[in-house]
């Protein structure tokens, strides 16, 4: 028998280690359980995980052209963490991101953006222009944000790894049940 074909719209996770699911195990990142969550509410969509450890903004940029190839109905962003960790300027991250975003909603995606910020000791100015990067793309390519991908994730027991910088299955399970409020705008049942 030929395999069937799965025609439900794709939700796209495009982002770094935070959407790959880093140091989970399979089946334990947030676009697993987001499935899993879409699914239990009706949504008839196929959440496919493209997130890739280690990837800044200019990574996200070089694998665009994959992404909008692939014909999907929503994506979620999510970049900006390992540009933060490594201290790249700020306007060229944000330069990125604007592509990244830019060329998804003029391909007549539906975008949804996923924020972070960095840990304290980066330095007040530079985390106040890094967290004001996601609410300026939101606010001029006027779609939605999630302010925090890790709100209520990070810093809480077992929620986080040894590293302070992934969740673990239990938060990524969390991550997933807060980004469906911002996503559900977007969906068709």
């Amino acid at each position: 028998m030929p395999a069937v074909q799965d025609t439900r719209p794709l939700l796209v996770c495009f982002g770094d280690s935070l959407t790959a699911g880093y140091g989970a195990d399979p089946g334990q990142s947030y676009p697993d359980y987001l499935q899993a969550d879409l699914d239990a509410q009706g949504y008839k969509y196929r959440v496919v995980n493209e997130g890739v450890s280690g990837n800044t903004t200019k990574d996200g940029i070089d694998r665009l052209a994959g992404i909008v190839a692939m014909k999907p109905a929503v994506v979620i962003v999510e970049f900006g963490g390992n540009d933060g960790l490594r201290g790249l300027p700020i306007e060229e991250s944000r330069s990125h991101l604007d592509t990244i975003v830019g060329k998804l909603k003029a391909s007549g995606v539906k975008v949804l953006i996923a924020g972070i910020t960095l840990p304290r000791n980066y330095g007040p100015a530079y985390i106040k222009q890094f967290d004001a990067t996601y609410p300026l793309l939101a606010k001029k390519y006027d779609v939605p944000l999630m302010p925090f991908l890790l709100k209520d994730v990070y810093g809480v027991p077992g929620m986080m790894q040894a590293d302070d910088t992934h969740a673990t299955a239990a938060g990524n399970k969390i991550v997933a049940s807060e980004l469906v409020p911002f996503l559900t705008p977007l969906l068709k049942k």
